[in-house]
């Protein structure tokens, strides 16, 4: 079906384009920005005036579930509700069930992503194989079935030389490695940042050093190898500072941010509220402020959701039982538009940190040039709604942020030219 979008303020930061302009898409593809091309008749008209146009929004992690936990989710609904959130690409840890250190099951994902046809999944190989820290994974062969990188998810390689060796054969692949920092020593049965509110409430915690000390082997071992590196949900100033200092020195790193982690504190905890049980641990008020200005000056490049939908029962246990994770694909974008309001970032920042910084991270693009695949999102940015399971399209409900109030909703999402979601449906 041909498409034009009329109207619209067309925000794509890999192009440098801010304007209110018209797109058309035939055969999945944007065919021109303004006019249409002679000749061109849409089956299909969309009227954008007063909203945001941009690319499909990118998502460095997202947990589907499937395969092996498809009681807390699938792909089918994880998608669907990435979907209804704007976000037409998902990237998915290894830590499945099997764990994604075959070809098998990198196509298993590809191919019932496929069949679901709401959006488009990518896959990260294991580093070791079923993530043990001991033995490396066929990583050329899990590149070759169109892994985007590699990770060793949350399960710690403590064995430095294996880690040395891994990053070895990725770089020798041209795979980025995906990081999760922290220091399984010191964070081991952790459960909140180890602080005043951890004391008061008797939960053992994670120091931040747990993360800080772990980004600095880390850093030292890219050095050494020269692979790409990427840090994933930092969660500490002081982290974020080496970052920084190792991107000025000029190593090849870039990280991202989880949300939530821009918005909630050690203090959210409350009175032992699991909701707030995220890995790694909501940290200090000068750590989340320190993420937002690490943010702004670039450090940080892309913003992603760490979506973790869980059954009920999951997050009923006592704080320090109950399963680390935040459904959190459907408050990605309005809590990443609430930071424009609060004058963090500019509105075209903020939709880069969604797209443009994402995707050249995994190597894919992400922007709505004539030519591109037209993966399209449209948002109305003043429109208010409330968070409520209810409203949500994830199976899981488990979030600290219902019952907010959020500004601005996703009316259309498009992938490859096929509307998959819109406010009808």
């Amino acid at each position: 079906m041909k498409i034009s979008i009329l109207g619209g303020r067309l925000i794509d930061p890999a192009n440098g384009l801010d304007q209110i302009t018209n797109i058309h898409i035939a055969a999945g593809k944007v065919v021109a920005l303004g006019d249409a091309p002679a000749g061109f008749e849409a089956g299909q008209s969309i009227d954008a005036n007063g909203q945001i146009v941009c690319p499909g929004l990118v998502d460095l992690r997202a947990c589907l579930r499937e395969p092996g936990q498809e009681y807390k989710a699938t792909i089918v609904s994880e998608t669907r509700a990435a979907a209804k959130s704007g976000i037409t690409t998902l990237v998915c840890p290894p830590d499945t069930d099997p764990v994604a250190d075959t070809p098998a099951v990198v196509d298993l994902i590809r191919h019932r992503s496929i069949q679901a046809g709401f959006a488009r999944v990518l896959s990260l190989g294991a580093l070791t194989q079923n993530l043990d820290g001991k033995q490396l994974a066929e990583m050329g062969a899990l590149k070759a079935a169109g892994c985007v990188g590699v990770s060793n998810a949350h399960t710690a390689i403590k064995n430095t030389q294996v880690m040395r060796r891994a990053m070895e054969y990725a770089a020798s692949q041209d795979l980025p490695v995906f990081l999760h920092a922290e220091d399984p020593s010191l964070a081991d049965g952790g459960c909140a940042h180890e602080g005043a509110v951890s004391v008061r409430l008797g939960l053992p915690g994670i120091p931040e050093i747990a993360e800080s000390i772990a980004v600095a082997r880390e850093l030292q071992l890219v050095e050494q190898t020269g692979v790409r590196a990427h840090f994933c949900q930092l969660s500490s100033e002081r982290a974020a500072k080496m970052i920084a200092r190792a991107q000025y020195d000029g190593l090849p790193v870039t990280a991202d941010v989880a949300a939530h982690q821009l918005f909630l504190t050690e203090m959210d905890i409350g009175y032992f509220d699991s909701q707030c049980h995220v890995r790694p641990p909501l940290r200090t008020q000068r750590d989340r402020d320190g993420l937002r200005a690490a943010l702004k000056r670039g450090t940080i490049s892309a913003i992603c959701s760490d979506h973790q939908p869980h059954d009920t029962d999951a997050k009923l246990a006592p704080f320090p039982s109950s399963a680390p994770g935040i459904s959190a694909l459907e408050t990605l974008l309005p809590l990443t538009l609430r930071l424009v309001d609060e004058n963090i970032l500019s509105l075209s920042e903020a939709i880069a940190c969604l797209t443009h910084h994402p995707a050249h991270i995994v190597g894919t693009s992400s922007s709505l040039a004539i030519g591109d695949c037209a993966d399209v999102c449209i948002f109305d940015p003043e429109q208010y709604w409330e968070f409520t399971t209810e409203s949500m399209a994830s199976q899981g409900h488990n979030s600290p942020f219902l019952g907010w109030e959020f500004k601005g909703r996703v009316t259309h999402t498009l992938l490859a030219g096929h509307i998959v979601f819109n406010t009808r449906n």
